[in-house]
């Protein structure tokens, strides 16, 4: 296989002056955050049309400038699967926003298929068995294994021709207009974060505790994030959440006790458990009433519907169900039950107010709005 490690600024303006007037480029990306504490962007890697794979090194290269003028070029498709992660990543990591996306794994989707993953598709397409070996392989590690970039290499080196293999399968089935849609939306997707978000409400049942231990494992999530970030490692391998919320309602008192809480690693307890004890000790000393407990739930969207909308959404996901088995559909993709709620709060009775209703999708209007409409106008 042509595959090219590119780790030097030179070679990789050399490699993207090659690719620009390439008709098309496959495209993924690499991040670490199974092992460390960002889930920063490691590789990208680019397939073309006649079979060079290259593997550009986005820790050793700063990639964002070299890079847009490529991914962000309307004219040239890039050929992706599954990609709405590495759309997030590329925005906050490279500032690039890819243009001209068709997306594999929405197509297959869009086709009925039932195993819509890469390895799925090609082990269905080209018979190709892809390693599992490197799934959770430390991308920020240096230097990367040979085994790891063929690894990286065969999640582009297929999609040209199982996107020409698709395609011909949408178009045959009168639903290429339908990807099309999908895939402009998909290129508005950006990275977003909530900087307000309270972390006690990332963690599983933490709900269901008492003012005092959650505010315990709020210090407890906040010492794990320091130690994270320090040593570079997900926090989940510093401590995992069950084991904060063990620390919280136990309340050890030495870092030999907390070191003996299950799911706690020993060494890390012993060595920097002090500073986890004397942080939940302040919260101890403090008055009820000063005690921080779980966040109010903030009310979401417009609550649960009326009797009426629930009833008029039931019919609606009724005729919903009955479409998405006549085009062997998954009915997610073709209505979500969400979507059928924000139609049965709105009734609209004109295909034009079908359009309208936010979420619906113009696609989505055309094949299922004539059957609903009539329930909608009843």
């Amino acid at each position: 296989m042509n595959l090219e490690l590119i780790d030097t600024r030179d070679r990789a303006e050399a490699v993207v002056a090659s690719l620009v007037d390439e008709p098309s480029l496959a495209l993924d990306c690499e991040a670490a955050g199974f092992h460390r504490y960002s889930d920063r962007l490691c590789l990208v890697q680019i397939s073309t049309p006649q079979g060079r794979d290259v593997i550009l090194d986005a820790l050793a290269v700063e990639l964002g400038d070299l890079l847009r003028p490529l991914l962000e070029n309307p004219g040239q498709t890039l050929y992706m699967h599954g990609g709405d992660y590495d759309f997030r990543l590329l925005d906050r990591d490279l500032g690039i926003n890819p243009r001209g996306v068709f997306d594999t794994q929405i197509a297959a989707s869009l086709l009925g298929v039932d195993g819509i993953g890469l390895a799925s598709l090609l082990e269905e397409h080209f018979e190709v068995r892809l390693s599992k070996k490197y799934q959770r392989a430390d991308w920020a590690q240096r230097p990367l294994e040979r085994g790891m970039l063929e690894y990286a290499a065969a999640d582009t080196r297929y999609l040209h021709e199982l996107a020409s293999r698709l395609q011909r399968r949408l178009e045959e089935a009168g639903r290429l207009e339908w990807a099309r849609e999908e895939f402009r939306l998909m290129e508005e997707i950006r990275w977003t974060v909530d900087e307000n978000e309270d972390p006690v409400t990332r963690v599983k049942g933490a709900h269901r505790l008492g003012d005092r231990v959650v505010a315990r494992l709020r210090e407890a999530l906040a010492w794990r994030d320091d130690l994270a970030r320090e040593q570079d490692r997900a926090p989940f391998r510093i401590a995992p959440d069950s084991a904060l919320i063990r620390a919280a309602e136990d309340r050890p008192r030495t870092p030999n006790e907390l070191a003996g809480l299950k799911g706690m690693n020993p060494r890390t307890a012993r060595q920097e458990g002090q500073d986890l004890l004397d942080r939940m000790a302040r919260i101890d000393a403090l008055a009820d009433a000063d005690v921080r407990g779980y966040p109010p739930r903030e009310r979401s969207g417009p609550g649960r519907p009326p009797p009426e909308v629930e009833e008029l959404a039931s019919r609606l996901k009724t005729v919903r169900n009955r479409v998405a088995e006549e085009l062997g559909l998954d009915r997610g993709v073709l209505f979500p039950n969400a979507s059928l709620l924000d139609v049965a709060r709105e009734a609209p009775a004109t295909e034009e107010g079908f359009r309208k209703v936010e979420g619906v999708k113009g696609w989505q209007a055309t094949v299922v709005g004539p059957a609903m409409l009539p329930i909608l106008r009843d």
